[in-house]
């Protein structure tokens, strides 16, 4: 259509037509971060349901907690590495064409344990486990670079509607692994170890389709092709607010991954499917928690988003409480109330500060280098669960639960140390 005169000498024609495409604009983005969003969801289903079916199957099969700890060894050190590489790749080959990629991989590692049973020695569970360790690394840093990219710059409120999709998408990934743990433990009593995988291997076929249809080419393509050498350049406040999130994933998982499930089942004698209904229900209310924290901390910030000092203060808070289970269980109350209601606790202060670090990394990148800043900081993150998971086996086995929550509260102690003077910097 032609340029047209202003009907009336008010240029209120092209004031409307201006509207209408700024329009069209947001809607196009919130159209992308939807389908992002639904994809991240399904990828994150089949990842829970099968970090479950893994600690509950093999623990059937007899494997000691540290042996089961080890199968995940590869599936976190291969994160670590496609996070650092994958911001950079992302960067260079659009940020959906890397999320498409980390679901086919994760169908072919489903699909890799589907073998008969005789064929799952140690070895060649942990190079499935890092085939997932990749596909979910790759989604992840995926989705939530590409968020960056999907806020429009003149937006009123920028922060605040940026603070609030990281968190909406964080948040809800984290309920619905929740759910995969629930799925994943269901499907191992409905259909046994490989009639769940290939429920699973077929719905995540499905999405990946759908996803290669509807998002566009290039989402998240850096305007500048980035040099591979700046993936280790970063500012202070970005590596510092790393180390900060390895310590505080690392306390998480140190108790959470294998200790816990294998203390419910093994010494509290719940059912399989008590433990991953349990674990669930935990993890679908972190998410939600999480989900819901640009809410939860609107009146402290006053409409704008969180900052350093937010990171340190809640990092201070969270060590409470592994601690003040450690000690209760130590003294002999009752296992069960001690640790449901614990749980409950640090699920609700860990989630507001993972949805805080969550917000900063994004908020303190610029366009052109959140996907290299992401894969960064989620390199760390990786690393804190590998970490986690190493010790979540060995300190289970040798010092029992009250160990890894010991260990648990020094972490999240470094966290909040390595929280102070955290100050935004240009990245």
């Amino acid at each position: 259509m032609g340029l047209c005169e202003p009907d009336d000498g008010t240029g209120r024609f092209y004031y409307r037509r201006h509207v209408i495409v700024a329009h069209t604009s947001v809607n196009t983005h919130l159209k992308n971060y939807l389908i992002i969003t639904g994809g991240y969801w399904a990828f994150t289903i089949t990842d829970g349901a099968l970090r479950m079916l893994v600690v509950l199957y093999f623990h059937l099969l007899g494997y000691s907690p540290f042996e089961v700890a080890m199968l995940f060894l590869f599936y976190e050190f291969f994160g670590i590495v496609t996070n650092l590489v994958g911001g950079w790749l992302g960067s260079r080959i659009g940020l959906n064409l890397t999320m498409h990629i980390g679901m086919a991989i994760q169908v072919v590692a489903l699909a890799m344990l589907m073998v008969p049973e005789a064929w799952l020695s140690v070895g060649y569970v942990m190079l499935a486990q890092a085939l997932s360790g990749i596909a979910k690394d790759l989604n992840k840093m995926s989705a939530k670079a590409s968020v960056k990219k999907l806020v429009p710059d003149n937006h009123a409120n920028k922060d605040t509607v940026l603070f609030r999709w990281v968190a909406i998408l964080t948040g809800s990934k984290n309920a619905l692994k929740g759910v995969g743990f629930f799925i994943g433990a269901l499907l191992l009593q409905l259909f046994e170890f490989r009639g769940a995988l290939t429920v699973l291997a077929a719905s995540l076929f499905l999405v990946l389709l759908t996803c290669l249809f509807m998002l566009p080419s290039g989402l998240g393509k850096s305007k500048e092709k980035q040099k591979f050498s700046r993936i280790f350049s970063k500012t202070a406040a970005i590596n510092r607010l790393s180390i900060a999130r390895f310590f505080l994933f690392g306390a998480r998982d140190v108790w959470f991954v294998v200790a816990l499930p294998v203390y419910l089942y093994s010494v509290l004698n719940w059912s399989f499917i008590n433990v991953g209904s349990f674990l669930a229900v935990w993890v679908i209310g972190y998410g939600a928690v999480q989900a819901s924290a640009p809410g939860l901390l609107r009146k402290s910030h006053r409409g704008k988003g969180p900052d350093g000092n937010t990171a340190m203060h809640w990092s201070f808070i969270l060590a409470i409480f592994p601690v003040g289970i450690a000690t209760a269980l130590y003294v002999g109350f009752q296992a069960e109330f001690v640790l449901i209601g614990g749980l409950i606790a640090f699920g609700f202060v860990f989630a507001i500060n993972s949805a805080v670090h969550s917000y900063l990394i994004v908020a303190w990148s610029d366009k052109d280098k959140v996907a290299l800043n992401v894969g960064f900081y989620y390199m760390a993150n990786a690393a804190g669960r590998l970490t986690g998971t190493v010790l979540s086996g060995w300190v289970y086995q040798t010092q029992g639960l009250v160990g890894c929550l010991l260990i648990s509260t020094v972490f999240i102690l470094l966290a909040g140390v390595f929280s102070t003077r955290l100050v935004a910097e240009p990245a």
